[in-house]
């Protein structure tokens, strides 16, 4: 496994897609990376062309012994497997039904959605992750600026996460399921199958967070806070019914297409 990234930091190779860039240019940088069956795109791809001058500019600067320069196999697969990252975000549009799968209406006209599509169009794959989490990424980093004030914490209802790790293992089963007809053209949502209410996490953790900072800082504000909005919203416990938090994401066919589950829950 070949990893790139834009500095070439840690033994990675040094890569920066640059979609303003004329194809010759393009070109020649594409042909400093390795021959790769399958590329995983983890940067943001936006628009329209963008899409299409990567890959076909990679699948001209490279080519694989059983198929060429991409070009489809006897088994009809494609030789090049094309992954892109993406975000549930797109789903996140007026009038959404409340439990929301891959197959749901998204924001076709969302800059990221457009150069996803083009990947799919092009048989390539598309994986629109939810909150990643894992490392120095960790819910309770983000009390403080999600829920600065108690007019912003009203409106914290449900959240959607997803551990590196389980990305990881969600991309292995991609690939290896690419040649079965599980991939090629398709959009997968993915979430560690779990929706969290965003008043149980801060509630469950600014008391640590204070604990630690040896202060009372968060016990006069996020918890005092959710303690009122309970009380003027009617909510009796924690976690909020389902009714209660809205967007609800339902991801168990990429987990049941694959044969896997996550391992990384409960943030």
């Amino acid at each position: 496994m070949v990893t790139t990234t834009t500095t070439g930091r840690d033994g990675t190779l040094k890569f920066k897609f640059d979609p303003e860039v004329p194809d010759t240019e393009l070109k020649e940088q594409l042909k400093s990376l390795p021959t790769a069956r399958g590329v995983l795109i983890t940067f943001p791809l936006r628009g329209k062309g963008v899409v299409g001058r990567l890959v076909g500019g990679y699948k001209e600067t490279h080519s694989l012994p059983e198929g060429g320069n991409g070009e489809e196999g006897e088994d009809g697969a494609q030789d090049f497997h094309f992954i892109q990252l993406g975000s549930t975000g797109i789903w996140s549009i007026e009038g959404q039904e409340q439990w929301v799968t891959r197959h749901s209406a998204y924001d076709k006209g969302d800059a990221r959605a457009v150069a996803e599509d083009e990947l799919l169009a092009l048989g390539g794959c598309v994986l629109n992750l939810s909150g990643l989490w894992g490392g120095d990424r960790l819910v309770r980093h983000w009390i403080d600026r999600v829920a600065g004030t108690k007019e912003v914490l009203a409106g914290k209802k449900s959240l959607h996460m997803v551990h590196g790790v389980d990305v990881a293992r969600g991309v292995v089963g991609v690939l290896e399921g690419w040649d079965k007809g599980k991939a090629s053209g398709e959009r997968w949502m993915l979430t560690d199958l779990m929706v969290y209410d965003w008043w149980e996490l801060i509630l469950g953790y600014a008391g640590q967070i204070d604990e630690e900072n040896g202060d009372r800082e968060r016990e006069g504000k996020q918890i005092k806070w959710i303690g009122e909005l309970m009380e003027e919203q009617g909510a009796r416990a924690l976690p909020r019914s389902m009714e209660e938090l809205g967007r609800c994401y339902d991801s168990r066919e990429f987990w049941n297409t694959f044969g896997i589950m996550p391992v990384r829950g409960r943030v």
